[in-house]
């Protein structure tokens, strides 16, 4: 049985790590490289730096804060917000990423996702899906969760893998931030639907919260940042229970 993994996020706004509900409302809880490298050494499988303005800003990543963070690791790391072309991906590699996440872009851009697994493998392309519920379905977000589309979440998740994600993030911006629960409905239907690892994100505020994601989401990992952050948790305090209660993680 595949272990799950333990994914601290860091959402970066002007060079430093912020959280908010629902996208609005950010503070600062601190620096991203020192943070990244903390939530290595209390025992984090990857960590996610997402430069959540850089889309709205219409600016690259920002690559010298990605860069600082990408130096104080040695587990894997993921970089996304602002990934417009092949050549940004290139780029943020190249900075020391070992994976990148593409939303606006991918939505924009299908193609995209096919080039970029094509030269750089599937395992580096991280397709990231921010969606949020409308009555019975669920619609993809792009633009920092502010621009609906017309794309049903489940059927994008879908076509993204088949076009070469090697990996879905998967955010429900109705639980993000609220530490009410990830939205487990949503991340089953995805990870049901595809064949590739689905990452829960959006609504964490313990640990059960993060084994119901990998129970009856049915997530091969779960992504959090407020328990984390606010020092409710630590990954392997997290995984520790996980363990007890039967779930394989990496230790």
């Amino acid at each position: 049985m595949l272990t799950r993994r333990i994914i601290p996020c860091l959402d970066v706004k002007a060079g430093r790590v912020v959280k908010g509900v629902r996208f609005e409302n950010l503070a600062d809880v601190g620096d991203p490289a020192e943070l990244a490298a903390r939530y290595e050494r209390d025992g984090a499988d990857e960590i996610v730096f997402l430069d959540i303005t850089a889309t709205l800003e219409g600016r690259r990543t920002m690559e010298e804060a990605a860069r600082r963070t990408a130096e104080r690791l040695f587990i894997p790391l993921t970089i996304g917000g602002g990934i417009r072309t092949h050549e940004d991906v290139k780029r943020m590699l190249r900075a020391g990423a070992d994976k990148v996440g593409i939303n606006t872009a991918a939505v924009r851009t299908p193609a995209l996702i096919t080039e970029c697994a094509r030269d750089f493998g599937s395992q580096c392309v991280v397709v990231t899906i921010d969606s949020k519920r409308e009555g019975g379905a669920h619609r993809v977000y792009v633009g920092a969760g502010r621009e609906r589309t017309d794309l049903e979440t489940v059927a994008w998740a879908r076509r993204a893998a088949e076009l070469g994600a090697g990996e879905i993030l998967l955010t429900s911006i109705d639980r993000d931030g609220t530490t009410d629960g990830y939205d487990l409905d949503l991340t089953a239907a995805v990870s049901e639907a595809v064949d590739i690892p689905v990452i829960a994100s959006g609504g964490c505020g313990s640990v059960d919260h993060i084994y119901d994601a990998l129970t009856r989401g049915r997530g091969d990992a779960a992504l959090a940042a407020s328990i984390f952050h606010y020092g409710q948790a630590t990954p392997n305090t997290v995984k520790e229970e996980l363990c007890r209660r039967g779930l394989p993680v990496r230790r």
